[in-house]
């Protein structure tokens, strides 16, 4: 069920890592296979700067998808990205992996998916999310449902309702200025 205002705000504020499933969030969802059987993915720059931003603020971020991709692989070690987790379809079992060694709980994660094998994770974590095109039943479980679509900047989006909420926004983009 999608939060209210102020609860969306005191959730965002116990959030310390970030997850985020990359067909239908980073991308729009489709695949593009080439003659030379190369797969291609489209990453929307809006993202990149997001896990810059997030990153910046001290926080992880991690990648965690289903399948395996050279194209994951480059963008991830492109945005630095602290988890970088394919082939796994159990996307919460991933997650409790990789906090554990941390020393952080699920309700300091917010992981954002797209489709049926991100139900588990959405539901668990502290701050579930979605995107505006997502699969009905990730909807309804979500905390957090963007206004755009997975592919057209809704980790930027997510990543600015967190950090505004946490009062770090202003001084993640100071360097703009």
């Amino acid at each position: 069920m999608i939060l209210t205002e102020l609860e969306l705000i005191e959730r965002s504020k116990a959030i310390r890592i970030l997850f985020s499933d990359v067909d239908g969030i980073l991308t729009d969802g489709r695949l593009v296979y080439g003659t030379d059987q190369i797969e291609t993915k489209e990453f929307n720059v809006r993202d990149g700067l997001a896990v810059k931003l997030w990153r910046g603020c001290g926080y992880p971020f991690g990648l965690i998808t289903a399948r395996q991709s050279e194209a994951v692989m480059r963008r991830a070690s492109e945005l630095s990205v602290d988890h970088l987790i394919q082939k796994q379809p159990h996307k919460l079992q991933a997650i409790i992996e990789t906090i554990k060694p941390l020393g952080l709980s699920l309700e300091e994660v917010c992981y954002i998916g797209d489709d049926l094998h991100d139900l588990s994770a959405v539901k668990a974590v502290g701050l579930g999310a979605t995107v505006a095109d997502a699969a009905e039943e990730v909807i309804d479980m979500a905390d957090f449902q963007t206004d755009s679509k997975g592919g057209f900047g809704a980790l930027r989006e997510l990543v600015q309702t967190i950090l505004k909420a946490k009062n770090e926004w202003k001084g993640a983009i100071q360097s703009f200025y």
